[in-house]
Parts: C-alpha cells; sequence; structure tokens
C-alpha cells in the first residue's frame, strides 16, 4: 500500500475544490451548525451557573435575578453578535470587527485572544470531561486521567482533518443525548415545583429587602454583580458563529443567524433553568460534587420502576452526558480557531501556511497547531481545570469587550443614516457587560491565573507584531525588486514576425514561476547569463495553491485564475519577442509540491532534454530571529520539489534572489 493509499485510508478521499457539490457537501446547515459551533457555548452551562450561584453564599434568595440576569444577558451578547454576522458575512468574527472598526492593532490583540481562547475551548473541555469521568471512578485510576486527556485531543485532532462535518456527525448523538435528559430534567424539576411558583418573586423581594437594610444596597449589589460575573463562563463560545460563518450553507447571513438564535435559546434555558433547579430544590454544595450532580439526585430520588430506584442510573446518564457535551464543546475550538488563524494568516500576522487547506478542503496546519497548543497547555497546567477556566474566560471576554466596541463605535459613526442609532444600544449595553465582566474577572483572579493570562496572551501579540514585521518587510524589498525588473519585460515586437515554432526535441529550459514577475524573470535572466545559446526553448510552469481565502471566496478564486494565466502569457509573449520559442503549463490545487511534480513529469514526457529551474528568495541583513522565521514564515518549496525530481533523475536548479 502506496503513501497516499494509507493517507487516504486514515482521512477520506480527496475532494474536488472546483466542483460546486464539493461546497455543498462540506458546508454546514443550521442543525449541524448548532451542534459543532453551539456546543461550547451550551456546555459553559455545565459549569458557569454553577459558578454564579456558589458566589452568592447564603444569599441564595438572589438566584431569581440571576436566574433573569443570566437569560436576557446571553440574548443581548447573542443579538449584538447578530450585528457581527450582517457586518461581516465572510466570517473572522472578533477579529475581523477589531481589525475593520478599531484597526489593525486592536485587530491582532483579538485575534491572539481568540486563538488562545479556543486553545484553552479544546484544553478545558477536555480536561472537564475526564474529570467527570474519573470523578465516578476509582481513586487509583487517577494516575491515567492526562494520558486519557491527551488521547481525546488526539482523537479530535484526527477527525477534523478528516473534515468538519465528519467530526460534527460522530460527536452529534452525544449532543443530542445532553438536550434531551436536560430538558426533562429541567422540565420536571420546575413543574414539580410550579404552585409555588407564584411565591418565589415576592419572596425573593422580600428577603433581599430585608438584607439590604442589613448590609446595605451598595454591599448586596455588589455581591450580586460579583456572582454574575464570576458566571461569565456562562456567555462563553457565543462568537463562535460569526467566527466561522464561511464554514456555513448559503445563504451564509441567515444561516448564521438562525444558528446563533438556536445557541442562545438553548443557552439561556439551560443555563437559568439550572439556577432556578439550584433555587427550588435548595441545593447545598457537597465536597466532590458538581451542583447540576446533586441537585440531579434530589430531582430523580423518587423516580422508581418496580421498587428499582432510576436516581443513580439517570443522574449516571446526565453527568455522562455532560461530560461528552464538552467533548463535542472541545470540537469548536478545531472549528472556529483555525478559522480565526487563518484570516490572521491573510492580514500577515502569523505564518501564510495557515491558509493552507487539505485534501479534505480543511485548514490543516490550523487544526494541527490547535491540537498540539491544547496539549501542551494540559501538560503544563497538569490539566487542572481550575487554572485553565481562569486562563479561558479572560480572553474571552477582552474579544467580547474589543468586538463590541468595534460595532458601537460604527454605529456611532454611522448615527445619522435610517435606523443605524437604533442598532447602537444593543452593542453598547453588551460592551458595558463585557467590559465589567473582565474587569471583574481579571481582578479577582489575577493571583489564580490571571497574571498567567496576560502573560500569555501578551506574547502572542508580540510574536504576532515580529512576524507581521518580518512580512511587511519583505513586501517592501520584493516590490523594489519587482520595480528594477519590470523593465525586462519590455519588449518591441518587430515587424511582421512570425512567432517561433518549439521543437521539442532541442534542450529546453523549465522555469518554476511564482505570482511575483521578479522570481521568473531573474531566473530566466540568470540562465541566459550563464548558459548563453544553449537553450531553445523555454517553458514556464506555475501552480496556484487553493488557499482557505480563495476557496471561501469564489471572486478572490476567479481574479487569482486570470492573474495566473496574464502573467505566464506575459512570459512567452516576451520570450517570443525576443525571437525564443515559449509556451507554458499551468495548474491549480491544495497540494503545490504534488502538482508541481506532476506537471514535471508530464513536461519530461513532451521536452525529453529539459532542464528545471526554479527561485528561492534569500534575505541579506538578516536579524538574529530569521534563521527561526525565514524556514516558517517562507515556504521551501523549491528545495522539496528539487529533492523529489532528484530522486527521480531530473535535474532542477534553484536560483537564489537575493532581495
Amino acid at each position: 500500500m502506496s503513501v497516499s493509499e494509507i493517507k487516504h485510508f486514515l482521512l477520506g478521499k480527496p475532494l474536488d475544490p472546483f466542483k460546486s457539490e464539493t461546497r455543498k457537501h462540506i458546508a454546514l446547515i443550521t442543525f449541524f451548525a448548532w451542534i459543532g459551533l453551539g456546543a461550547d457555548g451550551i456546555s459553559s452551562s455545565c459549569y458557569g451557573p454553577e459558578e454564579a450561584f456558589l458566589a452568592l453564599g447564603g444569599h441564595t434568595q438572589l438566584a431569581i435575578f440571576l436566574a433573569f440576569v443570566t437569560g436576557i444577558t446571553v440574548f443581548l451578547i447573542a443579538a449584538a453578535y447578530l450585528q457581527v454576522i450582517e457586518l461581516f458575512p465572510n466570517g473572522g468574527g472578533g477579529y475581523k470587527v477589531a481589525s475593520t472598526l478599531l484597526g489593525p492593532k486592536a485587530g491582532l490583540v483579538s485575534g491572539s485572544a481568540l486563538i488562545i481562547d479556543y486553545v484553552l475551548t479544546i484544553a478545558i473541555s477536555i480536561a472537564s470531561a475526564v474529570d467527570a469521568v474519573f470523578s465516578m471512578l476509582p481513586h487509583q485510576l487517577s494516575m491515567i486521567e492526562l494520558p486519557i486527556k491527551i488521547a481525546a485531543v488526539l482523537l479530535l485532532t484526527y477527525l477534523n482533518l478528516r473534515g468538519l462535518k465528519e467530526s460534527i456527525k460522530f460527536l452529534m448523538p452525544i449532543f443530542l443525548g445532553f438536550m434531551i435528559t436536560h430538558l426533562i430534567l429541567l422540565g420536571y424539576g420546575i413543574s414539580v415545583h410550579f404552585n409555588g411558583m407564584d411565591d418565589i418573586l415576592p419572596n425573593a423581594i422580600n428577603e433581599t429587602t430585608k438584607t439590604a437594610s442589613t448590609m446595605g444596597w451598595v454591599a448586596l449589589l455588589a455581591l450580586f454583580f460579583k456572582a454574575f460575573s464570576l458566571g461569565g463562563g456562562t456567555y462563553t463560545g457565543l462568537e463562535a458563529v460569526s467566527n466561522s460563518l464561511h464554514n456555513l450553507a448559503e445563504p451564509k447571513v441567515k444561516t448564521g443567524k438562525m444558528t446563533m438564535f438556536c445557541v442562545a435559546i438553548s443557552l439561556a434555558v439551560m443555563a437559568g433553568g439550572i439556577i432556578m433547579l439550584y433555587l427550588l430544590w435548595g441545593v447545598q454544595h457537597v465536597e466532590g460534587e458538581t451542583l447540576n450532580a446533586s441537585v440531579f439526585k434530589l430531582i430523580t430520588a423518587d423516580w422508581q420502576i418496580a421498587g428499582f430506584s432510576l436516581s443513580p442510573v439517570v443522574v449516571g446518564v446526565a453527568l455522562a452526558l455532560e461530560a461528552g457535551l464538552l467533548f463535542v464543546a472541545a470540537n469548536t475550538g478545531f472549528i472556529a480557531g483555525p478559522s480565526v488563524l487563518a484570516t490572521m494568516a491573510v492580514d500577515r500576522w502569523v505564518p501564510h501556511f495557515f491558509t493552507a487547506l487539505s485534501s479534505r478542503l480543511v485548514t490543516k496546519n490550523g487544526i494541527l497547531l490547535m491540537g498540539a497548543a491544547a496539549i501542551a497547555a494540559l501538560i503544563v497546567t497538569h490539566g487542572d481545570v481550575r487554572i485553565l477556566v481562569v486562563l479561558y474566560s479572560i480572553n474571552v471576554f477582552l474579544t467580547f469587550s474589543l468586538s463590541l466596541a468595534g460595532i458601537t463605535r460604527h454605529r456611532w459613526i454611522n448615527r445619522h443614516k435610517k435606523g443605524e442609532l437604533l442598532k447602537l444600544y444593543i452593542p453598547f449595553l453588551s460592551f458595558l457587560l463585557c467590559v465589567s465582566i473582565l474587569i471583574t474577572t481579571l481582578f479577582e483572579k489575577f493571583l489564580e491565573g490571571g497574571w498567567m493570562t496576560v502573560c500569555i496572551t501578551s506574547l502572542s501579540i508580540l510574536g504576532g507584531y515580529i512576524v507581521n514585521r518580518h512580512y511587511v518587510t519583505v513586501k517592501e524589498r520584493v516590490e523594489q525588486a519587482e520595480a528594477e525588473l519590470s523593465y525586462t519585460f519590455a519588449c518591441e515586437v518587430r515587424p511582421n514576425a512570425e512567432t517561433p515554432t518549439i521543437d521539442n526535441t532541442l534542450p529546453t529550459a523549465v522555469f518554476f514561476v511564482s505570482e511575483l514577475n521578479a522570481s521568473g524573470m531573474h531566473s530566466f535572466m540568470w540562465v541566459q547569463k550563464n548558459f548563453p545559446d544553449v537553450f531553445k526553448n523555454f517553458v514556464f510552469v506555475t501552480v496556484r495553491e487553493i488557499d482557505n481565502e480563495e476557496f471561501v471566496d469564489e471572486d478572490k478564486w476567479s481574479e487569482t485564475q486570470k492573474n495566473t494565466k496574464q502573467l505566464l502569457r506575459r512570459y512567452v509573449a516576451y520570450c517570443n519577442c525576443k525571437g525564443l520559442p515559449s509556451a507554458y503549463y499551468h495548474s491549480y490545487g491544495t497540494d503545490v509540491l504534488q502538482k508541481l511534480t506532476d506537471l514535471s513529469d508530464i513536461i519530461i514526457s513532451d521536452y525529453p532534454n529539459a532542464k528545471f529551474f526554479s527561485t528561492k528568495l534569500t534575505f541579506d541583513n538578516e536579524s538574529i530571529l530569521s534563521p527561526i522565521l525565514t524556514p516558517i514564515l517562507h515556504n521551501q518549496t523549491a528545495y522539496m520539489l528539487q529533492k523529489r525530481l532528484h530522486n527521480k533523475g531530473i535535474p532542477l536548479i534553484v536560483v537564489p534572489l537575493k532581495l
């Protein structure tokens, strides 16, 4: 079995990016998007409400207000992100909003926070899921918890390399099982106390008034807001839909809005309902047991069939599905994280290879990075959920705050246009809430890991800045080289000149060229100088990569095809003008190296005396970081192709182009 056959067996057969059916096949309809992108938000109901309720201490009468405010906040943030979907229909979410509406540097901050957020989404979801499972197993097995967590990340990485929809279909039964069991428990738990519901609000108001007379309204409101802020994890995941719009089925905006609506409804019902259950059933914290487990035990205490108690079974299934949903939620990091990386790569904040697509049309390098970084986070923190939660929530609300600030600023600037002023209030209120939660969380949790978040995010921002400066410098040098070599394309056609005829048997120089004029002309002139009158035919070859940007934007892809053909025809026209026979070959695909290898075989068949040449950019006045950055930030296709062709006995000379 060949390497390609093994690859196809493990990851699936390659998908054709040129077929419209392929786009339809991999695009997510609302139902699958709700599962794949909504699981992160809905899973937060497993830990967010508990954190908020416990922060109330003995003042549990405030829980009814907390449940109400939680539900309102979910819809408020979701409504604000509906505006993000409208304004940025091609995805990018928080990063794109901050970059476009607040400036590139704000975008870098938001994007860095988002990437860390999605890495930690994977890490914390996996860690929480495995902890939940092992809480039901003998303590002696705890030594294998970390290896199991790492194995779970590797499994999700593999599933996502096969394709987004495939991973979602695999995890769908867990998601639906969670929704069904928890809705049943919520419905039953609330209905049992339905007769006393009329008294809950008046009693809560009376108790709150009495408490305020003792400790003061300021102290009471401060306690309530602290509980609300520390339960901020409840709202995480709401941004995932806007970040991954390009993965959704057409019409993307409509699908995105429907998905956001489904996620908001699900999360508001789950989070608000669970807080109500805590209040109605008078749940108390039990060491080593989640509040969800405690309240589910109380609800099902009398559930029996033929004298057999169903409580252990129902609670066990519910908790197992909670663990399973957290596992599903981790998959959101593999969907949205690589999407943000790809968008940042287009703006050159991260290496360009993060836009590359695999044969399964997923951003493979982003998926691999998210998996590797999540494993590193688990190893460094030993899979401790408490540390991961702090790192996670701070970055989420940093992104929320920047995104909502951008939308608010946009609406304010355009407030004189019809309908814009009305659209201002939702993002502005959401911004105030998110900034308040961010400040409170950072203050309360700074010594418990918040400082680590500040350090990691700052290093990520610094790394993005260094990468961008390198790309900007290279771009300036390339433009200078392009300007210096552009004159060589000028050639006056001789009167009555005939197009030179190619003789395939004569020595032929084959040039692998990129989209840069400088690369092709430099190698052509180098050959003319060093091998005068040796080659009689000149063939120009290029393979344009179908990356995430072009696959998402069909107009961009059409423009790429047009520009590629125009560039190759310029080379041929120039050679013909000089009386030199010339031709060109071109192709497109996700695997440039393989496409170039395939074209080389065809060219050797057409031109038996062909010799191959390629250009590789080299850099003068390199910095101390260049030996590390250059191999990462610039592709090594020329050298890898040289090795492949040399193994086939085909000569390829790599011509350096110093910038």
